[in-house]
C-alpha cells in the first residue's frame, strides 16, 4: 500500500472528508486544524461516512483509532509521506502553513493542495523548495466524488506528479491534468459557466430557480454523469459524429452562445436564489439535502462500477 502514513492540513469539509477517506482505506491520518472542535467535526464527518465508504469497498471505513489530532501542522506531518492540505483558500493562510511544515516534511513527502481556485504558481511561492507541492483539488465531496485535477510545472519534481496519480487512483480517484494554470482549474470554471447563466435565466423571470435545478437534474444532468458534453454530442451527431453535429447544429449554438446572459450577485440576485433554494428544498435541512444527495451519489457510483 502507497502513504501509509498520511496528513490532513485543515478539518474543514473537504479536509474532514479527506481524513475520513484516507482512514477508511486502511492509512494511519494524523488531523491539523487550530479549531477547538476540530475533532468532534471530523469525528461526526467519519461517522457519516462510514456507511456510503463501506459501500464502495473500504474495510475501515469508520475506524476513529486511525486518526491522530493535533493544533501543530509541524506536528502533523512528522513521519507522513502524502500530505493534503485543505486550509482556507487564502494565500497567506497556506504560505504561513508551507514555512511552518518545511523545515520538517519527510524526503520524498508529496504536498497535495486541495485548492479550489488559487494557482500552483501563487502557492509555490511559500516553499523554499517547492519540488514536492501539486496541485490536487477535489470536487465535493471528496470521499465521494471520484475526480481530482492534477497539476505540476517546471519547478516540481519529476516523479512527483505521477506518484501523487498512482496514489488517488489506488483510493478509487479519476484524476485528470491541468496543462496550463487558469483560475479556477476546469470542472470550476465549468461549473461557474452553467452557473451564470442559470442565475441569469432566473434573474430574468424565464424560469424558477427550482425550475432551472430539474432542468439539469432531470435531463443534462443525467447524461453528463456518463459522458462528457463533447463526447455526448458526438453521438448526437448521428453516422458522422461530432461533425455531423456541428454542420447540423452550429449555427443553432453559435447564436445562443451570442446570447446568453451575463450575472451579477447584486443583493437582489443572491436574495432570489436563496428564496429559490429554500423554496425548492420543501423544509428539508442542510444535512437532510447532504444525506440525499450522498445516498444518490452512493447508488450512482455502484451502479457505475456494476456496468464496467
Amino acid at each position: 500500500m502507497m502513504f501509509t502514513r498520511t496528513a490532513v492540513l485543515g478539518a474543514g469539509t473537504i479536509g474532514a472528508s479527506w481524513a475520513a477517506l484516507f482512514a477508511a482505506t486502511g492509512r494511519e491520518v494524523t488531523v491539523y486544524d487550530p479549531a477547538s472542535d476540530a475533532e468532534a467535526r471530523v469525528a461526526r464527518m467519519i461517522e457519516t461516512a462510514a456507511e456510503p465508504l463501506a459501500a464502495l469497498g473500504w474495510d475501515n471505513a469508520g475506524d476513529l483509532s486511525r486518526i491522530r489530532y493535533t493544533a501543530d501542522p509541524a506536528d502533523a506531518v512528522v513521519g507522513a509521506t502524502f500530505i493534503q492540505e485543505s486550509v482556507p483558500e487564502r494565500l497567506d493562510i497556506k504560505h504561513d502553513l508551507y514555512a511552518r511544515i518545511e523545515p520538517v516534511l519527510e524526503p520524498g513527502a508529496i504536498i497535495g493542495s486541495s485548492t479550489s481556485g488559487l494557482t500552483l504558481g501563487q502557492m509555490q511561492a511559500g516553499f523554499t523548495s517547492p519540488g514536492r507541492l501539486v496541485l490536487a483539488h477535489p470536487f465535493n465531496p471528496p470521499h465521494l466524488i471520484p475526480l481530482v485535477e492534477l497539476m505540476a510545472n517546471e519547478r516540481t519534481d519529476a516523479d512527483v506528479l505521477d506518484s501523487a496519480q498512482r496514489f488517488y487512483e489506488s483510493i478509487g480517484k479519476v484524476c485528470i491534468r491541468l496543462n496550463k494554470e487558469v483560475p479556477g482549474h476546469v470542472a470550476n470554471r465549468l461549473q461557474a459557466a452553467l452557473w451564470r447563466e442559470a442565475i441569469h435565466l432566473a434573474a430574468e423571470g424565464v424560469a424558477s430557480v427550482g425550475d432551472i435545478d430539474r432542468a439539469i437534474a432531470h435531463g443534462p444532468g443525467l447524461r453528463w454523469a456518463i459522458m462528457g458534453p463533447s463526447m455526448l454530442f458526438h453521438l448526437a451527431g448521428g453516422d458522422n459524429g461530432m461533425r455531423g453535429l456541428c454542420a447540423h447544429l452550429g449555427p443553432a449554438f453559435e447564436a445562443w452562445w451570442a446570447d446568453l446572459g451575463a450575472a451579477h450577485l447584486t443583493p437582489e440576485v443572491v436574495e432570489m436564489l436563496v428564496q429559490g433554494v429554500e423554496s425548492e428544498a420543501e423544509g428539508q435541512s442542510l444535512s437532510e439535502l447532504a444525506r440525499r444527495r450522498d445516498r444518490l451519489l452512493l447508488g450512482y457510483l455502484r451502479a457505475r462500477t456494476e456496468q464496467i
